[in-house]
């Protein structure tokens, strides 16, 4: 192990990050500040703070290249578009991904079957069988590793359970390919928020130590989330008040504006 890895590896326990649990990472590279060896001491380092009976799942989500025009998902070769760390991590020896067109998930470790094997019989991108679901059914943490609070995925599961005015579009077929070269077809209900912005960093206001607990890994400000508390907190908020955690796209507009004219 090396200076960084340990350093890495030190932080995520103190964060609390626990040995033996399911983890899933959002992450920036450059938050994290110069890294020896880049995403694989990255990977590394969160391995090592798992430990073997450990499992960490990223996310390898592909709307950016599956779309309607290319609505073609290959879950062997389809590149992610969440970043550096996670798309290191698709390719990585070991590594296996979820079937889904726009949100699969990559993981490695003893719980990966039971958490990716299902995702195939969801229509939606979050549903039931997903891993963003079982997540919470696990007990699991989430990690925001220098991304802030923002990219997190796991509320798509829990705004599918309250189907908030935003979240579905129009249903789109896709073609899918799995690890085997099996190829078929199949429709999809698609999430839209078209004209609304995502506020997931609202989660603050809502969950409190030690369910959302903040610390640093290396130069990164980061997050670890206990999962089940997360859900719980979000649903209540979400049936108060279904647009709690997004804005109107001309209300950001509008309020970055009057920032720019200060």
């Amino acid at each position: 192990m090396n200076d960084t890895v340990f350093r890495m590896t030190c932080d995520l326990h103190i964060l609390g990050v626990r040995e033996g649990g399911v983890l899933l990472v959002h992450s920036s590279l450059r938050a994290l500040g110069h890294v020896e060896g880049g995403p694989e001491t990255v990977i590394q380092a969160l391995l090592a703070a798992l430990g073997p009976e450990g499992t960490l799942l990223m996310p390898a989500l592909t709307y950016e290249h599956v779309t309607p025009e290319n609505p073609i998902f290959d879950v062997r070769c389809t590149p992610s578009n969440v970043g550096a760390i996670p798309e290191y991590f698709r390719t990585r020896p070991g590594t296996r991904r979820s079937v889904h067109p726009t949100h699969s998930i990559c993981a490695v470790g003893p719980r990966t079957a039971e958490l990716l094997d299902e995702h195939p019989l969801d229509d939606t991108p979050c549903g039931p069988h997903s891993p963003f679901r079982k997540l919470r059914d696990v007990g699991g943490q989430l990690l925001m590793l220098g991304c802030g609070l923002h990219p997190n995925t796991s509320f798509h599961a829990i705004e599918e359970l309250v189907e908030p005015p935003y979240l579905f579009g129009a249903p789109l077929s896709y073609t899918l390919v799995d690890a085997d070269g099996r190829c078929w077809q199949k429709t999809y209900r698609t999430h839209n928020f078209l004209g609304y912005e995502q506020r997931y960093d609202r989660l603050a206001e809502v969950l409190d130590e030690p369910a959302l607990h903040r610390g640093r890994v290396l130069a990164a400000a980061v997050y670890l989330i206990d999962v089940p508390a997360m859900w719980e907190a979000a649903l209540v908020t979400l049936r108060r008040n279904p647009l709690y955690f997004v804005e109107h796209s001309s209300d950001v507009l509008t309020c970055q504006r009057s920032n720019d004219s200060q």
